[in-house]
């Protein structure tokens, strides 16, 4: 606190006592919001919908309380009120959600002893795009520009094991995605993985990891363990997140002339990750909020 500002209040303590203390009226117009004109905003804009419409805008709620649009945005700024989002969510129907969630997180948290924590699943459906017409460079004060429609070249499905202590990425890619190029895939891990560490393999519950064929082959490899996530859970495979991150930066604005092509950028991009790979650390309560 600056001196003057101690001295003023010394000087109205001497003069007045504690009835100097009090805060004196400041400059400027007077409040003109009654607090019972914003309780109206917030109990319309939280229990009731406007007539012609789903949610409430700015407009439409200053045109049912009688108050300015910027009044009725700085109303709802102030209470952290956005009735024009809207957020989604699922309910898992799984009978051992609460087990399967344990069971998974404490693989993440406390993971066994000489064993490998993997984090597996597909990315199935990756297209090969091209764009109808040449990619238009971005420019000073103009973005890039793409057409909107496109080509198909065909698609491909990468598997992927995300190891959670090191955020390291192993990836095989195969036109189909099979329970024999699952078991293509396992068969890939076993062979990469030192013979003295069980595997635990965090999935999803796809009916490729569940078939006969699958089961047949962990039964003749009994160091590989499968823990599956609950239905409708796939956030809490740590792989689904850095499948988002390909996706961002990687094939969302990529344009393949062909699946090799599209491939080979697929490959490039998980050596270049692997050169400096991250771990998605968990914080435990965003777990269990699916965030």
């Amino acid at each position: 606190m600056w001196p003057q500002t101690v001295g003023v209040w010394r000087r109205r303590f001497v003069e007045s006592r504690l009835d100097g203390l009090a805060d004196e009226p400041r400059p400027g117009a007077p409040r003109m919001i009654t607090d019972t004109q914003v309780e109206e905003v917030i109990v319309a804009t939280l229990e009731r919908q406007p007539k012609d419409a789903t949610h409430w805008s700015r407009a439409s709620m200053a045109a049912e309380t009688g108050l300015s649009k910027s009044t009725v945005g700085r109303i709802w700024k102030a209470f952290g009120l956005k009735p024009h989002q809207i957020d989604t969510f699922k309910i898992s129907n799984d009978p051992q959600f609460i087990d399967k969630v344990r069971d998974v997180v404490g693989l993440y948290l406390d993971p066994p002893e000489k064993a490998l924590v993997l984090c597996v699943d597909e990315k199935s459906q990756i297209q090969a795009l091209d764009r109808s017409a040449p990619v238009l460079p971005m420019m000073p004060g103009m973005p890039e520009r793409r057409t909107h429609d496109y080509v198909r070249h065909g698609i491909t499905t990468l598997f992927a094991a995300l190891n959670v202590a090191t955020g390291e990425i192993t990836g095989s890619i195969h036109r189909r995605h099979r329970a024999a190029e699952f078991k293509k895939f396992l068969t890939k891990l076993d062979n990469d993985i030192p013979a003295d560490l069980d595997v635990h393999l965090i999935c999803d519950n796809y009916a490729t990891h569940k078939s006969p064929t699958i089961t047949g082959w962990l039964d003749r490899h009994p160091r590989f363990h499968l823990h599956f996530t609950p239905t409708y859970s796939s956030w809490l495979n740590q792989v689904e997140r850095w499948f988002g991150l390909l996706t961002d930066k990687r094939l969302r604005r990529g344009t393949h002339t062909s699946v090799p092509a599209l491939e080979k950028d697929i490959r490039d991009w998980i050596t270049t990750w692997n050169e400096n790979p991250k771990p998605f650390w968990p914080d435990p309560d965003r777990l269990i909020q699916g965030v």
